[in-house]
C-alpha cells in the first residue's frame, strides 16, 4: 500500500489558519449534533465548555468486535469512562503534533489512534510507511478497524467500517469523529461526493474545507486515518490516556504478547450476562481469555490461558 501526501512538513498549509467565522456555539452544535444525527446519543454525551466540547462515552461500540484479529496482542475489551475533549476554536499549527494514543473520536465515543502500533512517531516517521508497525497490514485489527490496546480498551487504528454502516446519516457528508484539535474527520470521499485525489491530502491525512477551515479524511491506503494533529492543542501532553487494567490488589496485568506468527480462529463472544470470553487457538492448542462482571463496580473475574502466559491457567478479579 502506498501512502498519499500532498505536502511535506514544512510546507505551509494555503488555508486560513483559524476557523474563527465558525463561532464557539456553532462549533459546540456542530459536535454535538454529528453525534445525535448518527444515532448514538442514547450511548454518547457531549457538554460544552469554554473551550472544549466533552465527547465522553464507556469506549464500547455497539458492534461486532475482535473478529478476524490474528496478530492478538491477548488484550480484550473492557468499557472504562472516557471523556474527549475537542477544541472548540480550532486553530492550524506549523508542526504536526503526535502521540502513542489517541488523537480524536468516533461520534460512537470510540478513540481514533494513528495506524501504528509501535510507539509514538517522529515527524520523519510521518513521510514514510512504518509497515512494520501497521496495525492492519500485521492483521492487528479486526474486520471493522478496531482492536483492543494495552489499556483493554477498545479502539479504532482504521476507518471503523461498522459504526459507519450502523450510522444513521450515514455517508459522505457524515462527520464520522473528532480529533483533539476541533477539526471534524470525514470518510473516503469529499462531503459533496466527489473523490479525493493523491495529491489532495497532506501528512495528517486531511485537508482545506470551507466550514471549519479544515478536515481529516479516511483512505484506503495507508494511513488509513488521522495519523497527526495539523491544530493547536494547548494541553497536548495532559491529553486523555487509558491505563492498563489493575488487579483488585493493586497489582497491574502482565502486558500481552503478540504470539509468534499469530493466532487462529479468534473468536470474540458476548452474553446477556455481561460475560465475555476471546477464544483462540495457537499451534493447536486452545487459549482464552474470559471475564465476567465482579460485585465491584467496573471490575471483573477473568480467567485465562494465554500464549503470554505460557498457557497457564490464571485467575484474579481485574478493575479499571
Amino acid at each position: 500500500m502506498t501512502r498519499r501526501l500532498a505536502l511535506s512538513l514544512t510546507t505551509p498549509l494555503m488555508i486560513a489558519t483559524t476557523s474563527a467565522a465558525f463561532a464557539h456555539d456553532d462549533h459546540c452544535t456542530a459536535v454535538r449534533e454529528s453525534v445525535a444525527d448518527a444515532g448514538f446519543e442514547d450511548s454518547v454525551t457531549v457538554t460544552c465548555t469554554d473551550s472544549h466540547a466533552i465527547i465522553q462515552s464507556d469506549t464500547y461500540p455497539d458492534h461486532e468486535k475482535m473478529t478476524g484479529i490474528i496478530g492478538t496482542n491477548e488484550q480484550v475489551p473492557v468499557p472504562g469512562d472516557y471523556a474527549a475533549p475537542i477544541v472548540l476554536s480550532p486553530t492550524l499549527g506549523t508542526t504536526p503534533l503526535t502521540r502513542d494514543a489517541a488523537l480524536g473520536v468516533a461520534v460512537n465515543g470510540v478513540p481514533i489512534y494513528d495506524y501504528t502500533a509501535g510507539g509514538e512517531m517522529t515527524e520523519a516517521d510521518l513521510a514514510h510507511h512504518q509497515a512494520q508497525h501497521d496495525t492492519l497490514q500485521t492483521h492487528q485489527l479486526d474486520v471493522y478497524g478496531g482492536h483492543a490496546g494495552r489499556g483493554d480498551d477498545y479502539h479504532y487504528h482504521a476507518k471503523p467500517t461498522c459504526m459507519i454502516d450502523r450510522m444513521e446519516n450515514a455517508g459522505d457528508a457524515a462527520i464520522i469523529g473528532w480529533a483533539f484539535d476541533g477539526f471534524p474527520i470525514y470518510g473516503d470521499n469529499n462531503p459533496d461526493g466527489s473523490a479525493i485525489t493523491a495529491a489532495d491530502l497532506d501528512v495528517c491525512n486531511g485537508q482545506a474545507d470551507d466550514t471549519f477551515g479544515y478536515r481529516y479524511h479516511t483512505s484506503e491506503d495507508a494511513p488509513y486515518i488521522v495519523q497527526c494533529l495539523m491544530g493547536v492543542v494547548t494541553d497536548f501532553n495532559r491529553l486523555p490516556r487509558v491505563s492498563p487494567l489493575k488487579a483488585a490488589d493493586g497489582r497491574g496485568a502482565t502486558a500481552g504478547t503478540p504470539p509468534r506468527g499469530g493466532v487462529q480462529n479468534l473468536i470474540f463472544t458476548e452474553n446477556a450476562d455481561g460475560s465475555r470470553s476471546m477464544d483462540y487457538t495457537y499451534q493447536g492448542e486452545e487459549h482464552y481469555i474470559r471475564y465476567t462482571p465482579s460485585e465491584n463496580p467496573g471490575c471483573y473475574d477473568f480467567t485465562t490461558k494465554t500464549v503470554t502466559n505460557g498457557g497457564e491457567v490464571l485467575t484474579g478479579e481485574y478493575c479499571r
